[in-house]
């Protein structure tokens, strides 16, 4: 029988272990019991915490990245205080690399999942040098990080289908600064929720706003289910908050805004004013389109002979008439597909038959994103090892 040649019985066996190594699965820190994965970027050591505010356990990023990328800091000390959560103390950098990418697994193929990133600058590098980079999901972009501000954290939010069970999360270097991150986020959702995130298409958060708070409270976890995080819009020189401690009833399978949001709300100081504001854009233009969401919750027991009716305007054209909130029970209007504008104007004018001004609760504003390009199959390696094998047993 004819002995294979030195070459062939050098290369077989570790053609055989690359192969093996392809197909071994990767090893990934799990989801916790609300099957939600916090992580603290750039946190030390391997034990991790439970936040004080939230109750939410986070870990360190050890399980979801390789130990090799990166670089773990604190930002410096004056930019921490007790406004500040826990996880934006720290950062992981990526100075070296144009793309270095977290792996979040253990998720379930074609559920909906909320996936948010959150970035602190904090002069971790004592160079006071202000970062733009961009984040991907997969190979799909996600949008660009523009950190403005060394003591401002800021969020990029999207809600996407996840096609396989897991996902990566990449930032990339684009020659504006040194890529870091704070923290990641991964929430479940219920597949009903934001209907326009599918399998085609992933939903950027722009802004989601709780109108009414004077306190600045900002409302996440436990009260919103999915932690989604509600900033406070109140301008108090034209508004005046409504507030109950009524129980609200959320009537909504699409968007479940939590109650402790729709018990709050703005009115007009003067009655015969209209609620107007703007929000920005022009750090997303979106080639889809973008979706909104406008809350909105009678909370005052109005006399019979009290009438609260407007119109609802999107930059001057009108959208929705007559509307009446009810009382007590959240209400949401809402896109049912993209639309396209070069700003973003929203106008609530009472009608000639209201006798109180308009008001409204909350407002999610999102940009759509293509996900249709598909990223190499993990199961390619495995492939293409096979072939190698095959084709080398035959030499």
């Amino acid at each position: 029988m004819e002995q294979p040649t030195p070459r062939t019985t050098a290369v077989v066996p570790w053609l055989l272990l690359l192969c093996l190594v392809c197909r071994a699965p990767q090893a990934r820190a799990q989801p916790d019991h609300n099957d939600f994965i916090s992580i603290d970027c750039g946190l030390p050591g391997e034990t991790g915490y439970r936040d004080n505010t939230t109750s939410l356990y986070y870990t360190t990023d050890a399980g979801f990245i390789d130990t090799n990328a990166g670089i773990n800091h604190n930002i410096s000390a004056q930019y921490i205080n007790p406004s500040i959560p826990t996880s934006l103390h720290s950062v992981r950098s990526f100075p070296s690399g144009e793309r270095n990418c977290y792996t979040l697994g253990s998720l379930v193929s074609g559920f909906k999942y909320l996936i948010r990133g959150q970035f602190l600058y904090g002069n971790y590098d004592g160079f006071n040098r202000l970062p733009i980079f961009d984040l991907y999901i997969g190979v799909n972009f996600w949008t660009t990080v523009n950190i403005s501000s060394s003591d401002a954290a800021v969020y990029a939010e999207a809600i996407m289908v996840v096609p396989e069970d897991s996902v990566q999360v990449c930032l990339k270097n684009t020659d504006r600064g040194v890529p870091f991150i704070s923290g990641l986020d991964l929430r479940p959702l219920t597949i009903k929720l934001y209907p326009l995130a599918n399998e085609t298409q992933a939903l950027v958060l722009l802004h989601r706003f709780n109108f009414g708070p004077t306190d600045e409270t900002i409302i996440r976890y436990p009260y919103d289910p999915y932690d989604r995080i509600w900033f406070p819009f109140v301008d108090m020189t034209d508004w005046a908050e409504i507030k109950t401690g009524e129980k609200v009833k959320i009537d909504d399978e699409l968007f479940q805004p939590p109650e402790a949001v729709m018990q709050t709300a703005v009115t007009p100081q003067l009655v015969s004013k209209n609620i107007e504001f703007t929000l920005d854009l022009q750090s997303f233009p979106s080639d889809l389109g973008y979706i909104h969401m406008l809350y909105f919750c009678e909370l005052e027991h109005l006399p019979t002979n009290a009438l609260r009716e407007y119109n609802f305007y999107r930059n001057d054209v009108l959208r929705h008439s007559n509307y009446t909130p009810p009382y007590l029970v959240n209400d949401c209007i809402y896109s049912s597909e993209p639309f396209q504008v070069d700003q973003y104007k929203v106008s609530l004018n009472a009608t000639t038959m209201s006798t109180l001004p308009p008001i409204i609760n909350a407002i999610e504003l999102f940009a759509v994103i293509p996900t249709t390009i598909q990223g190499t199959d993990t199961q390619d390696g495995a492939i293409i090892c096979i072939h190698e094998l095959a084709r080398w047993s035959l030499s």
